[in-house]
C-alpha cells in the first residue's frame, strides 16, 4: 500500500516526540506470545571502531529500547526508550564511536486525518545530549512538517559530521519582526552532531523532493515528484537531476514512472563517477551503471532472466558497491568484489544450517563484518567476523525464544492456476509432517499487492504449521519482482486473476491430499486480507473460514479516503474506474460470501482505514453473518506491540479451530 502525504497547509507543525523511561521484557503464555513477540533486534549497527554495537529491542507492548553494547564484556546499556504511543523508534546508527543518530516514527491525529511524521535526534551513547536534527518547529509555520528530513551522507572521513537532507518551513503571519523564516522546501546541511553548528550546502527549493551523494560529501543528484496541475497532487513519475564533478549546474538524468525507457538510480559510486541504476530489460528490472561525466554512457552489470533485480550492496560509508540483490525462490546476492565473493562462499560453508547470509555494515577499516544469517527454520543470529583474526563471533539471536522451538521447513513449490499457468508458492507443513496428508491448512496471501513472499523465516506461518497447519504462500499473478508480465494490471484492476491465483491455491491443497477440504481457511493481512475477504465472493464456501488483517474492503472507499493526501492521484490509477471496482469489493458483495470472518485493526493504519473493516463488520452482521472485529486502540498498520500480536494469533488458532470442528 502507498505511503501517503499529508497535503493540508497552514497547520501547526509536530513537535519533538517524548521519550518513554520504562521497560519490561513480553511475557511468554501461549503459542502465540512465542511466536507474536515482535523480533529481539529491529535493527542493529557496528561502531567505526568496530568494538561496540547499538540495537533496537522490544519491550513490554509497543515499547522499544535502544541499546549499546562493548564487544569486549558483551553487557548492553540502555541508551534511550520509546513507548509507542504515539512515536516509536525506528532505527539507530553510529555517526562516531561516542554519538548515535536515531530516527522516531508515529502516527498522530489532525483535522480528523491521520498523519504520519518522523524526526532524527543525535544522541550520545549514555543517552545524554539529545538533539533533535531537523529545523525547530514554530507555532508560526505554515504548513506542516511531517518528516524533519534524513541522512543522506554520513562523511566517513570527517569524525562528527553528517550531511542532512531538511525540510525547511516557512513562517506566516509573523507581524512586526524582521526574524521571518521564508526559506521552503528540502535543503541540505552540514551537521556537526558535537557542536549541533549547521552549514547550508545546498539551498531549500520545492522543486526538490530527495537528494543523492556519492558517498563522500558531493550532493551529486536530486529527484522531483511533480504535482498535477499545480495542485499538491503527487504525479506518477519522478524526475532525476545529476551533476557533473565539481559543478553546480544541474542536468536531466531520467524520468521514472516505470516504464521501459526511464532509470531509477539507486546510488553512486564515486570512484567510478557513476550511478547505479534499475532499467527494464526484456519486461524485468537489470541494473545497469550510467556515467556521470555527461556522456550518460551505460554498461549493463547484471540481468536476471527469471526476476527482477531489486539493490545493491554497500557496507559502509563511502565504500565501493561490492554487489547486487535479487529473489529466485531464494534471495542472493552476486558479488562484484572477489573478497566479499570467496568470504561469503567460506561463510556458507562455516554455518550450512544458515544459508541466508548476509552483510549488514562493517567497521570504519572494513576490518569487522556485521552478518546476519538464518533460514527458513532459523528466524536468524547476527555475528561479528573479524578479518584479521579470521574468527566468527555468535553474538545474538533475531528471536531467542524460538531457540527450542521445533520450526517447520518451507518448500518452494508450484501449482496450476485455473487457466494452467504455474504458481511459484512455498509451502510450509508443521514440524515432523513433511509428508502429512489431510490436514488443516490456511492460504496465506501476501500483501501488497506490489510485494512477494520469499523463502526463509515467516512468524506468521511458522506459528500457524506450528500449530498443526499447512501453510501455502502463493506469489499470486500482481506480485512484484516477477516482471511485467506478472505484475499485469497490478492486484485490484486485475483482482479476478490475483484472488483466481490464491483460491487455485486451496484447490491444489486439497487435489494433493495435503488438506482436509473441510479445514480450509484463507489468512491475510493488508492486500492479503483483501483477498481472503474477495476469495469468498469469487468462490464462496471455498475456504471454510477467513481470516482478514487491516483489510481493504471497498475500492471505492479506499480511493475516497486518500484524497487528502498527496498520493490521491496514484491511488484513482491504481485502482480505476469501472464495473471491477464494485464486483472486486468485498463490502459489495457480502451476500456471497457463506463462511465466517475474522477482522483485525489498528484505528491508527493509515495505510488502510479502519474503516474499512467497521463497515464490513456491521454489513456483514446486518445479513446475519456470523463475522467478528477485533479493533486496537493507537496502532498502526503494522500492529508493533508484542502483547498484540500475540493475542491476534492465538484468537485466530481458536477461530480457524472451532469452525473448523463444526464441518
Amino acid at each position: 500500500m502507498f505511503k501517503r502525504l499529508f497535503i493540508i497547509a497552514a497547520l501547526a507543525g509536530i513537535g519533538t516526540p517524548a521519550l518513554a523511561q520504562t521497560d519490561a521484557p513480553a511475557k511468554l503464555e501461549s503459542s502465540g506470545a512465542l511466536f507474536g513477540i515482535r523480533e529481539s533486534v529491529l535493527d542493529i549497527d557496528i561502531s567505526p571502531d568496530g568494538n561496540h554495537i547499538v540495537y533496537l529491542t522490544p519491550g513490554q507492548g509497543r515499547v522499544t529500547s535502544v541499546y549499546y553494547t562493548d564487544l569486549a564484556d558483551g553487557t548492553p546499556k540502555l541508551v534511550i526508550q520509546s513507548n509507542g504511543s504515539p512515536e516509536r523508534l525506528a532505527w539507530c546508527k553510529f555517526a562516531t564511536n561516542a554519538r548515535l543518530v536515531c530516527s522516531i516514527e508515529g502516527m498522530i491525529e489532525k483535522v480528523g486525518e491521520l498523519i504520519p511524521f518522523s524526526r532524527l535526534v543525535a544522541v550520545d551513547i549514555d543517552g545524554k545530549n539529545l538533539k533533535e536534527l531537523g529545523q525547530k518547529g514554530s507555532s508560526f509555520d505554515a504548513r506542516i512538517r511531517q518528516f524533519d528530513g534524513e541522512i543522506i551522507d554520513w562523511l566517513p572521513k570527517e569524525n562528527g559530521a553528517v550531511l542532512m537532507a531538511r525540510d525547511y518551513v516557512p513562517e506566516a503571519g509573523k507581524n512586526n519582526t524582521h526574524l521571518v523564516r521564508n526559506a521552503d522546501g528540502m535543503g541540505v546541511d552540514r551537521i556537526d552532531l558535537t557542536t549541533m553548528q549547521s552549514t547550508r550546502v545546498e539551498n531549500p527549493s520545492l522543486m526538490t523532493d530527495y537528494y543523492i551523494t556519492d558517498g563522500v560529501g558531493n550532493v551529486r543528484m536530486k529527484a522531483y515528484q511533480p504535482r498535477e496541475g499545480g495542485t499538491e497532487k503527487l504525479d506518477a513519475a519522478t524526475v532525476y537531476e545529476y551533476r557533473l564533478p565539481g559543478s553546480r549546474e544541474w542536468q536531466r538524468f531520467s524520468i521514472w514512472n516505470g516504464g521501459d525507457d526511464g532509470m531509477l538510480p539507486l546510488d553512486i559510486d564515486a570512484g567510478k563517477n557513476a550511478a547505479y541504476v534499475l532499467k527494464k530489460l526484456d519486461g524485468r528490472l537489470a541494473l545497469y551503471r550510467v556515467k556521470l561525466d555527461g556522456s550518460m554512457a551505460s554498461e549493463l552489470v547484471y540481468k536476471n532472466d527469471k526476476v527482477d533485480v531489486d539493490n545493491v550492496v554497500r557496507l559502509s560509508h563511502g565504500a565501493p558497491i561490492v554487489g547486487v540483490t535479487f529473489a529466485e525462490d531464494k534471495r542472493s546476492v552476486v558479488y562484484f568484489d572477489p573478497e566479499y565473493r570467496d568470504l561469503a562462499a567460506s561463510l556458507a560453508d562455516a554455518i550450512p544450517a544458515l544459508p541466508m547470509i548476509g552483510f549488514l555494515a562493517s567497521s570504519a577499516d572494513g576490518n569487522k563484518l556485521l552478518i546476519r544469517a538464518g533460514s527458513d527454520s532459523d528466524p536468524g543470529h547476527y555475528f561479528i567476523y573479524d578479518k584479521t583474526k579470521h574468527v566468527l563471533n555468535d553474538i545474538m539471536l533475531a528471536r531467542p525464544t524460538l531457540e527450542n522451538v521445533k520450526l517447520a521447513t518451507v518448500k518452494s513449490i508450484t501449482y496450476p492456476a485455473g487457466d494452467g499457468t504455474l504458481i511459484p508458492a512455498y509451502l510450509t507443513l508443521p514440524p515432523g509432517q513433511e509428508n502429512a496428508r489431510g490436514l488443516p491448512a490456511v492460504v496465506l496471501p501476501h500483501g501488497g499487492p506490489s510485494a512477494r513472499d520469499e523463502w526463509g523465516f515467516d512468524w506468521l506461518a511458522q506459528f500457524l504449521a506450528h500449530q498443526g497447519y499447512a501453510v501455502l504462500q502463493p506469489n499470486y499473478r500482481g506480485s512484484a519482482g516477477f516482471g511485467d508480465a506478472w505484475m499485469q494490471e497490478n492486484g485490484f484492476q486485475g483482482w479476478q486473476i490475483s484472488v483466481g491465483d490464491v483460491c487455485s491455491a486451496g484447490k491444489w491443497l486439497s487435489a494433493q491430499g495435503i488438506a482436509d477440504p473441510k479445514k480450509l481457511a484463507v489468512v491475510g493481512w493488508s492486500y492479503g486480507g483483501y483477498a481472503a475477504l474477495q476469495s469468498g465472493v469469487l468462490e464462496p464456501g471455498l475456504f471454510k473460514a477467513i481470516v482478514a488483517i487491516a483489510p481493504v474492503t471497498d475500492l471505492e472507499l479506499y480511493k475516497q479516503e486518500a484524497k487528502a493526501y498527496t498520493n490521491s492521484q496514484l491511488v484513482a490509477r491504481m485502482i480505476g474506474s469501472g464495473p471491477h471496482v464494485s464486483q472486486g469489493s468485498p463490502l459489495q458483495n457480502v451476500a456471497r460470501i457463506t463462511v465466517p470472518v475474522l477482522l483485525f485493526h489498528g484505528n491508527k493504519d493509515q495505510n488502510v482505514d479502519v474503516e474499512q473493516s467497521r463497515k464490513m463488520d456491521a454489513k456483514l452482521r446486518a445479513a446475519g453473518k456470523p463475522s467478528e472485529l477485533v479493533e486496537y486502540d493507537g496502532l498502526e498498520h503494522d500492529l508493533a506491540d508484542s502483547n498484540v500480536r500475540a493475542q491476534m494469533l492465538d484468537k485466530i488458532d481458536e477461530f480457524l479451530k472451532t469452525n473448523f470442528s463444526t464441518k
